[in-house]
Order: C-alpha cells, then sequence, then structure tokens
C-alpha cells in the first residue's frame, strides 16, 4: 500500500500537522546581540525586533548557561518580559554580573503574546578573558624635586588570589623621547632624576594579567596629563648663590655708575642742588631806598659782643719803615685826619 505524500513529512514532524499558519506566527529573530564587557560592567544588548502589522509593545526574554548547566531565566536582573533591548547584569545595587573566570553564554527570544521568535544566541565569553580595560582610576600627580609621584586606583575591582594588575607609565619632556617605567604592581609610582624645572608629560596603562592561564591584556592609556617638576635642595643652593652674586654685582655696578656720574657731572649736580645766592636784608633795603644811612644802620645792628677780641698781638716795625709807613698814611690822610694819638 502506498503512503500518503503528506504522512512522511507527519512523521518526521512528530505526527503534528503544520498549519499554513505558522509561518506568520513566529516572530523575527532579534538581530546582533552582542556582549559589552567594559572593566566591571557586563551588559547584552541587540537590535529591536519590528512588526508592520502590529503595533503592540515587543518584550526580550534572555537566558544564559555555563558550561557544564542548562539554559535558565537570569534572575535578580529585569531581562524576562521587558521591552528594552539591553540587559545589564552588573547594574546599580545588584551582584557583579556573571563569575569572572566562568564560560558563559547567553540567547534573547522576542515575544508577543503567543508568538515568539527563535533564540538568538551569542558566543561564549569568559570576563577574564575578553574584558576590555579602561585607563587607572582618580589619579593624581604631585611633582617633586626633580621628580614626579603618580597616585592612581585600579580601573575595576578583581579577585586578586586568581588575576593581577600590573602598571606602566609612559612619560617623556616636551618635544623629547618617550618612556616608559614597569611593569610595577603598586599604585604608586614615583618618577626620579628627572629635570627640575621642566614640563614633562606623562600616560598610565593597567595590563590584567592571568598567570594560570597566561593571559595578559593591556588596557587603554590614560589621557596625558604635563606637570612640571620642582627644584631639588642643591638647585635650590645653587640658585639662590647665583641670585646674592647678582644681586651684589648689581648693587656694585649701580654704586659705581652713581660715583662715576658724580665725578663728571659734579659741576651741573652742585648747581641743581646749591641754593641760589641771596642778598643781605640791610643791602636789599638800601638797594631800595639808597638815601637810607646803609652804614649807620649797620654799625648800629653790630653788638659789642661780636667786636670782641680774645686777644691782641703788637706788631713791631723797625724805625726807619715805620716812619716811611706813618709818613705815607699822614699823606694820604691829610692834616684833617690825623690821630689825637699821634701828638703826643
Amino acid at each position: 500500500m502506498r503512503l500518503p505524500p503528506l504522512l512522511p513529512l507527519l512523521l518526521l514532524l512528530g505526527g503534528r500537522a503544520v498549519s499554513p499558519h505558522d509561518s506568520l506566527s513566529q516572530l523575527p529573530t532579534p538581530r546582533n546581540p552582542k556582549i559589552r564587557l567594559y572593566n566591571a560592567e557586563q551588559v547584552l544588548s541587540w537590535e529591536p525586533v519590528s512588526l508592520s502589522n502590529d503595533t503592540r509593545p515587543v518584550t526580550y526574554r534572555v537566558q544564559y548557561k555555563y558550561t557544564a548547566s542548562e539554559w535558565d531565566d537570569v534572575s535578580g536582573v529585569n531581562c524576562r518580559k521587558t521591552t528594552e533591548t539591553r540587559c545589564d547584569f552588573t547594574a546599580a545595587g545588584l551582584l557583579q554580573g556573571f563569575p569572572r573566570h566562568f564560560n558563559v553564554s547567553l540567547r534573547v527570544q522576542a515575544e508577543l503574546g503567543d508568538r515568539v521568535s527563535a533564540w538568538a544566541t551569542v558566543p561564549w565569553f569568559q570576563h577574564y578573558r575578553n574584558v576590555t580595560i579602561g585607563p587607572p582610576e582618580n589619579m593624581e600627580v604631585a611633582p617633586g624635586e626633580g621628580s614626579l609621584i603618580i597616585r592612581f586606583s585600579a580601573p575595576f575591582d578583581i579577585d586578586t588570589s586568581m588575576v593581577t594588575f600590573e602598571y606602566y607609565v609612559y612619560y617623556w619632556e616636551e618635544a623629547g623621547t618617550r618612556k616608559v617605567k614597569g611593569p610595577v604592581k603598586s599604585n604608586f609610582i614615583s618618577l626620579d632624576d628627572l629635570k627640575p624645572l621642566r614640563v614633562y608629560c606623562l600616560q598610565v596603562q593597567a595590563e590584567l594579567v592571568w598567570s594560570t592561564q597566561g593571559i595578559s591584556l593591556p588596557g587603554n592609556l590614560s589621557n596625558t596629563s604635563c606637570h612640571k617638576t620642582t627644584l631639588d635642595a642643591a638647585t635650590k643652593l645653587e640658585q639662590a648663590i647665583l641670585t646674592f652674586v647678582g644681586a651684589s654685582l648689581s648693587v656694585v655696578l649701580l654704586v659705581g655708575a652713581c660715583f662715576f656720574m658724580i665725578l663728571r657731572y659734579r659741576g651741573l649736580i652742585k648747581y641743581w642742588f646749591h641754593s641760589p645766592p641771596k642778598i643781605p636784608l640791610q643791602i636789599g633795603e638800601y638797594l631800595k631806598d639808597p638815601a637810607q644811612p646803609i652804614l649807620e644802620t649797620l654799625d648800629k645792628d653790630s653788638s659789642p659782643k661780636e667786636d670782641a677780641w680774645d686777644s691782641v698781638s703788637i706788631i713791631s716795625f723797625p724805625e726807619k719803615e715805620q716812619d716811611a709807613r706813618q709818613s705815607t698814611l699822614n699823606q694820604s690822610a691829610g692834616p684833617a685826619q690825623l690821630s689825637p694819638e699821634r701828638g703826643h
């Protein structure tokens, strides 16, 4: 007996007949699902499903599984019957997402009433293996004496019993050659032996090391920042000595220049600073009134004390010379002006 043409197909489908409306009842599959692993973040996102013949909102359902487990809904986050096109497994107030050393697979499905889509699966990931590491956070740079002291914190918290962070500092003098210091496991790094009073620019990078797996993931570089070093003790002393010597030489040169100018232009300086001569008061009054007896006034103004002498010196002349001098005086003075003492 020959089987009907549709019987083999019914047997393959487990005896379930295919309705001509089944193809229309299935929703489109969410497209481009991808996982974002940045520092501690674990966020799944996908493109929305759009329907032209239905205005009702489409909801989404996210499931996960580990290597040796079954698919299960994600608990603790709103990733069941959600209208958003993302699922944040590390949202505020929740746990730190999936264990970072586990292999994790994710899938998302669209739902609209009784209609569902096929599952869109994301390839498995391992956080410590696939994470994108950002630059160190809270970076501070303190200029020192010919040095720069750098402090920062890790990009995110890690299980130090499993993985570690190592840090590198790339630094260079302006228009100079780029240098690197590292790896350093401390979040405190000092760049020593730098030139004082010079501007240095730097960037810091974190690297995640998973020794048991042989994995080293370099992170993103921090923004470039430039800082000027300060003077060290020796340079401060040299600068103080040079300043003192320079000031002393300046004072000496200034004093010498002033002395030279005084010597060269002393007449002009004396003329500038010397007060002009003044006519005595009595002579000034006489010039105003020539008829005034100036000599008698001067004689009256002179006090006896000013005419007193402390000593008197007697000068003797030889007899002939004395007679000659007396004769000359008599001739010049005349008989009327002879001193009465001469007659004695």
